[in-house]
């Protein structure tokens, strides 16, 4: 005879009910971390009360793994170097969107055919709404002669959560003038450059900004099995020449100070820095120390310190990686920025558990 659902439904509560019996008994779910910890401790101790002959294999077995490290170095090293190797041709290609850009090059039909793009897929009616609105835009503003792609490098900063967040509104006229974002590559030292050129500007009298970084690609004497590949350790920003009164970085406060036996208020003016993105430049850094893994002579370098100088590694690496080979996409607004592809992800992940409970629930009643 078939089984119905209702005849499996009446099985349910019994397995609930000894779920929930075994989860009262293990003290929840929330317990096993308890439980790791508790079998953490407990292996340190089993370890501690081995024979000295295991722990000589132990030892001899920690010697096996550290050499595996230190090939490990070497492979992220050769690596590195094929990376430099193949920078280099990458570079007419980079110097060809910058003319680009720029408008010192037009494109041929040929180079500018990319039949993807949206405006070929959108009905003839609103093409030709889009072309008279251009029109007009050009008559009013005088854009008919717009070279190049306007604004090409500030909407591809802007476009990215990472480093719109550093943007602000006071850096926009600025960012106008960035022209290029170049970087270079070096084997010895390992490290590389990130070089934002500029045009003329009222601003400052630079033309180049740069922000060089080193990296280290060795396991560390006291904790060599943390290793896990090149990283940067330090950087080094540059002196931004600003001109009179266009200094972005920094802003004057007027602060009243009241005396205490007098009773007499004065004004005192003060200058303090000020939220910008040309902050980038100007890198912290840790007294007696190049890495914010290492120690001041005073211990332990401060929390927040550190989180600075390990956001701006992520910032020069993640421009190095991925901004300046991808910069059209970000442009366009086509390259999903990490952050928000991690949010996706973890709101898929919150709907697939309610899912997975939902199915969990479905199986109970079917059992």
């Amino acid at each position: 005879m078939a089984t119905t659902e209702q005849d499996h439904a009446g099985d349910c509560p019994e397995d609930v009910e000894s779920c929930e019996d075994e989860e009262k008994q293990n003290g929840g779910i929330l317990d096993t971390r308890d439980d790791h910890d508790d079998f953490n401790a407990q292996n340190a101790e089993w370890l501690a009360l081995l024979p000295p002959a295991v722990k000589r294999r132990i030892k001899a077995l920690k010697r096996i793994q550290l050499e595996c490290t230190k090939i490990e170095a070497e492979f992220y090293k050769e690596v590195h170097a094929l990376e430099c190797k193949y920078f280099k041709k990458y570079i007419p290609l980079y110097e060809k969107r910058d003319n680009i850009v720029n408008g010192i090059y037009e494109p041929t039909d040929e180079e500018a055919q990319w039949p993807s793009d949206d405006e070929d897929e959108l009905p003839e009616a609103i093409k030709e709404k889009i072309k008279l609105e251009m029109d007009g835009d050009k008559k009013s503003t005088g854009t008919e002669d717009m070279k190049g792609v306007p604004e090409f490098w500030l909407r591809a900063i802007r476009n990215i959560s990472i480093l719109g967040e550093m943007v602000q509104p006071h850096d926009v006229p600025i960012l106008k003038h960035l022209t290029d974002i170049k970087t270079t590559c070096r084997e010895d030292p390992m490290g590389f450059t990130l070089e934002f050129h500029f045009s003329p500007n009222e601003y400052f009298t630079n033309t180049v900004l740069t922000k060089d970084y080193e990296m280290k690609c060795a396991p560390e004497e006291d904790e060599p099995f943390a290793f896990e590949g090149p990283e940067i350790y330090k950087c080094t920003g540059c002196t931004i020449n600003w001109n009179k009164g266009k200094n972005v970085t920094l802003k004057t406060i007027k602060k009243k100070q009241k005396h205490k036996s007098r009773g007499t208020v004065r004004t005192v003016t003060k200058t303090i820095q000020n939220d910008s993105f040309f902050n980038f430049f100007n890198p912290p850094t840790i007294p007696g120390v190049n890495t914010a893994k290492d120690e001041d002579a005073d211990g332990d370098i401060d929390e927040d310190l550190s989180n600075l100088i390990t956001s701006d590694f992520e910032i020069g690496h993640y421009i190095r990686e991925r901004i300046v080979p991808r910069a059209v996409w970000y442009f366009t607004g086509e390259c999903i920025d990490d952050d928000d592809l991690e949010e996706e992800e973890e709101e898929e992940e919150d709907d697939d558990s309610d899912g997975k409970e939902g199915d969990k629930d479905k199986n109970c009643k079917q059992q």
